[in-house]
């Protein structure tokens, strides 16, 4: 016989899994947006106040940039991409071609969310339980990274679509600058997101036998 599907105690699982399943990377994005800014805000906030970290130490720091503000971000890494191009570290061709649509791809969405992780925090706690100091910092990025796909999954569910970018350390120093960053927030991803213009590519996945296992069923 065949399998059937389980069924949950409380249908808003079956909605959270189907809202994790069609979570999905969107290149193409435009500056319009299917919610008002304040939900959108709501939707950071709560991240930032409900994701968990390791022993309480919330760690996590996050900046919401809408419209002009936004498209500083991407502003910055285009100057800074040019800034290698004429040290001779990237080739010229390669950034007109390849890198600088990319990044003017990003600048034309709605929205950047900057995710930081404050590791400075962390000295009380290191002393107070030396016997794991070298664990929060990884604990740390690990809850950051949980509040990035918090953020993706609900932002995708109201509409949107978005794609997840590394441009630190080129983009950091400057986006201290500009919106007045404290010292101790390392920069460690940019959500970007607006409303999708384009659908995203195909989805492959390894062989989930490879990768889960089940013991005592």
């Amino acid at each position: 016989m065949g399998s059937t599907q389980p069924e949950f105690k409380n249908p808003a699982t079956t909605s959270l899994l189907e809202l994790v399943k069609s979570r999905r990377t969107y290149y193409g994005l435009k500056a319009e947006s299917p919610i008002a800014d304040d939900a959108i805000e709501q939707i950071v906030r709560d991240s930032v106040l409900h994701v968990p970290s390791s022993f309480n130490t919330q760690t996590s720091r996050v900046v919401l940039l809408l419209k002009e503000e936004h498209q500083k971000v991407w502003d910055i890494a285009i100057n800074a991409m040019e800034g290698l191009v004429a040290a001779g570290v990237v080739p010229k061709d390669q950034f007109e071609s390849s890198t600088k649509p990319k990044l003017n791809a990003f600048r034309a969405a709605y929205g950047t969310v900057l995710f930081f992780v404050d590791f400075e925090s962390l000295a009380p706690i290191k002393e107070k339980f030396a016997i794991y100091a070298d664990k929060f910092d990884p604990f740390a990025t690990e809850s950051n990274a949980m509040s990035q796909y918090l953020v993706w999954v609900a932002l995708q569910s109201e509409g949107f679509g978005a794609n997840l970018q590394h441009y630190s350390p080129l983009i950091d120093e400057q986006i201290a600058k500009t919106w007045n960053i404290p010292a101790s927030w390392k920069l460690d991803a940019q959500l970007v997101f607006g409303t999708p213009t384009s659908e995203p590519g195909e989805k492959a996945f390894a062989p989930i036998e490879d990768r889960f296992k089940v013991f005592g069923k």
